[in-house]
């Protein structure tokens, strides 16, 4: 049985299952549906729990042996798998369709994975705990789910939030759910009558809104202006040296002026933006994004452009160095902002 996140509160209250693997790379939402599944458990009368982290060299025999060694007095209990990868190996295959093949009903089954590509996904074991389990597979949350999540959190407990409220509170916690957690329970204390306006929130959330060098660079090949001017704003505030979003600007920038010569030379573009993506060395499950992104850069961005944005850092670095009269920061902001998609830098040499 596969459910969404949301589903799984309504899942527990209707029967515990015997086995539950949850899958993903968020980590405040897979501890938060882990501590739902133990809670339900424990309630459940599964008193004792087992947690077993996976890595080369694990002894499933040993894990084998605790789940067949009930007495018939001991309590029911949870063995938890904690498995990076989300591949048990050879041995953990066996392992698992052995334990799957006869289960107890005083054991409970968790397994906490990465997130599960398609090939794990069609594997043997995987469909075998699935037939009799529950997945549950999770997803990053977007920025424009952002405000329902927040929505549904409050829910829960019977609070409310206004509209303008819960967009303040996603501006304000970006991409940070744990911290959004956290300030959704301060809130709650703040709330008459259990609803949320806008000014509670303007009084009472910090921006917990981090960003580094990378995310800047994000936005700016998603051509996402407003929050191109915001980050670099904040790296800015955070002291970041200038050197090093300078640096990282200009290596996006080769790269894309290397794409452009090679698409210009006839070779197609997804090939081209994909062996660019490898070479800076993405895990798979970035590749995609990373792909993705790159794609919609060269798009819109010329081959005379690209050498003017190049020609551009170096007056920039100049600039850093005193060598030259101008406002980095600026300067910086115009790149960025070239990068993202606004009208091409001019630069007379």
């Amino acid at each position: 049985m596969k459910l969404r996140i949301d589903q799984l509160r309504a899942q527990l209250q209707t029967q515990l299952m015997p086995v539950y693997i949850v899958s993903g790379d968020e980590p405040f939402q897979v501890a938060q549906c882990g501590d739902q599944i133990r809670q339900y458990a424990r309630d459940s009368g599964f008193g004792e729990r087992h947690v077993y982290h996976v890595e080369k060299g694990f002894d499933w025999g040993d894990f084998l042996t605790t789940a067949n060694s009930l007495s018939l007095f001991a309590q029911k209990q949870i063995l938890e798998l904690r498995i990076p990868g989300g591949k048990p190996g050879s041995a953990g295959s066996e392992a698992l369709l052995e334990y799957i093949s006869h289960p107890s009903p005083d054991n409970l089954l968790l397994m906490i994975t990465d997130r599960l590509d398609n090939t794990v996904q069609k594997s043997k074991w995987f469909k075998a705990l699935e037939k009799v389990g529950v997945f549950i597979p999770i997803w990053p949350i977007e920025s424009r789910q952002l405000p329902g999540w927040l929505n549904q959190q409050l829910k829960v407990d019977g609070y409310r939030a206004t509209g303008d409220a819960l967009s303040l509170i996603a501006e304000r916690v970006e991409g940070n759910l744990l911290a959004a957690s956290q300030e959704l329970e301060k809130l709650k204390l703040l709330a008459r009558d259990k609803t949320i306006d806008a000014a509670t929130v303007q009084e009472a959330v910090s921006d917990h809104a981090r960003y580094d060098v990378y995310q800047l660079l994000d936005s700016a090949l998603e051509g996402n202006i407003k929050q191109c001017v915001r980050i670099l704003g904040i790296l800015k505030g955070e002291g970041t040296e200038p050197t090093i979003i300078l640096w990282a600007l200009a290596r996006e920038i080769r790269l894309l002026s290397h794409l452009s010569r090679q698409l210009s030379r006839g070779i197609a573009r997804d090939l081209a933006v994909e062996q660019s993506a490898k070479v800076l060395g993405f895990v798979p499950y970035m590749l995609k994004r990373r792909t993705s992104l790159l794609s919609q850069a060269i798009r819109r961005s010329s081959e005379r452009n690209l050498r003017q944005m190049l020609l551009y850092t170096g007056k920039i670095d100049r600039c850093i160095k005193g060598l030259e009269k101008g406002n980095v920061w600026d300067q910086m902001l115009t790149l960025t902002l070239n990068l993202a998609g606004l009208p091409p830098i001019e630069v007379i040499t």
